[in-house]
């Protein structure tokens, strides 16, 4: 809220009330600090200041980082936001200070400042989630060996390697890597010399600017905006960031979600230590998975801050409206969640042990192998619809004879098809099962172990 020379009377307080940010948008302040920099480096290269008043002014924002680091710097309501009260600090210590806005808005200002902004939470983020995927990878190969059931809606489908379940997450977790690389990469433009929406008559070197801040390209060349009003209108890299972080947010809620299962008395697979675990106020039997259920909890708030973005920008005309100032809150809420999530199941991984007793009788279901027995058949020549209607009248024999599907009688395979054989009860050997999955992705012993080899590699690698 500008008040200048056109107005005869100051703002209500009610007013001053309503329209502050700085109670959300302090946390801008680096970023405005190095973004004014690199301004007043600008003006007194195309000679708007001189070289005394940029060292005066340099040196004043350099005090002002030191008060606001320290947690001994005022921040005034009146001044609404975190660009008027530093710039009011720096002009009450350096006369010059009332220059640094020149060839400058509050519009391309913000512009810049969000995007250093989420450029550095992107940067931070990546290492987090590198962080992650390195407990991840660290668990499955301590537990390398361990076979559990894989499932489908659920119910029990087809052996696994743990560690090949774990490394589903790896995975994900890289995509979401390059989506936030991606979105990097698009956002890292310069804004500033955009103006309100209509750039400057002055003689500013954007580009100048543009290298200072490190908004290049691959090449090194300075990247800036191409368009003014675009520039101070644009939200879409902050839509991206909480786009990318709301779909990491539901890896990670499923994530929670199977460690929630997993740890539950039904399954029994993992153990959660006691310092990521909760009791009960009433039930003193209890061990509940909170932080997993915490972490699946947030994912909703994480997607309802994307919502309240897009829908924000939805309706907006060209160019800055003060609607854009309900861009921070759920920006800020959602690096904070995610990365807070991001951390904790990081380090909750490190106190989870398996317990393999109970991974190897899950395993040891006959019926996981029952699609390994219709490619039996198949390799006979049976035809596969053929061989999955015999599989399946065997499958439903054993229930009603009450017998574990492995347990029946050469002659009761055969009346079910002639083409089971002495060796049928081979095809029950999970070892052997494990070891016949040798294409490219699949849970086979010599796949998991490469691809355990090739994940510790690359993430041993500094990025």
């Amino acid at each position: 809220m500008s008040r200048s020379g056109r107005f005869s009377s100051d703002p209500a307080q009610e007013l001053i009330r309503f329209t502050e940010s700085v109670s959300f948008d302090t946390r801008l302040w680096r970023q405005d600090i190095l973004g004014s920099m690199a301004h007043a480096a600008m003006l007194r290269r195309v000679g708007l200041l001189t070289q005394a008043e940029f060292k005066a002014i340099t040196r004043g924002l350099e005090q002002i980082s030191r008060q606001i680091a320290a947690g001994r710097f005022h921040w005034r309501q009146d001044l609404e936001d975190v660009h008027m009260n530093i710039e009011a600090a720096l002009t009450r210590r350096v006369a010059a200070g009332a220059k640094l806005h020149t060839g400058r808005s509050r519009n391309d200002q913000v512009a810049l400042d969000l995007r250093l902004w989420v450029r550095d939470e992107i940067v931070e983020l990546r290492q987090h989630l590198r962080a992650l995927q390195q407990a991840l990878v660290r668990l499955a190969n301590r537990y390398a060996h361990v076979i559990m059931p894989g499932y489908t809606h659920l119910q029990r489908a087809q052996p696994v390697y743990w560690a090949h379940h774990l490394l589903a997450y790896v995975e994900m977790l890289e995509r979401d890597r390059d989506r936030l690389a991606d979105c990097q990469r698009r956002l890292n433009e310069c804004p500033l010399g955009s103006g309100a929406l209509a750039g400057s008559s002055l003689p500013l070197d954007r580009a100048f600017v543009a290298g200072v801040l490190g908004f290049v390209d691959a090449k090194g060349r300075p990247a800036l905006t191409q368009n003014s009003m675009d520039a101070v209108s644009d939200r879409d890299f902050a839509v991206e960031f909480c786009a990318a972080a709301a779909l990491l947010a539901v890896h990670l809620s499923r994530l929670a979600e199977e460690l929630v299962l997993w740890s539950s008395a039904e399954f029994g697979f993992i153990r959660i230590g006691e310092a990521y675990t909760t009791g009960s106020s009433l039930m003193p039997h209890k061990k509940n998975p909170d932080v997993a259920e915490l972490v699946r909890g947030k994912a909703g708030r994480v997607i309802g801050n994307l919502v309240a973005l897009l829908t924000l920008l939805k309706g907006l005309p060209l160019t800055y409206n003060r609607d854009l100032q309900e861009d921070k809150p759920p920006l800020f809420d959602t690096a904070d969640t995610v990365r807070a999530c991001v951390r904790v199941l990081s380090t909750m991984l490190d106190h989870v042990t398996v317990n393999e007793a109970a991974c190897a009788a899950a395993a040891a279901d006959p019926t996981l192998l029952a699609t390994d027995l219709a490619d039996y058949l198949v390799r006979k020549g049976v035809p596969f619809r053929q061989a999955h209607h015999a599989v399946g009248a065997a499958v439903a024999l054993a229930e009603r004879l009450g017998k574990p599907l492995n347990a029946l009688s050469l002659e009761q395979w055969r009346s079910i098809h002639p083409r089971f054989g002495q060796d049928v009860a081979a095809v029950f050997d999970l070892k052997t099962a494990m070891a016949r999955r040798t294409m490219p992705g699949a849970p086979g012993t010599a796949q998991v172990r490469r691809q355990l080899a090739r994940w510790t590699r690359r993430l041993s690698r500094a990025e």
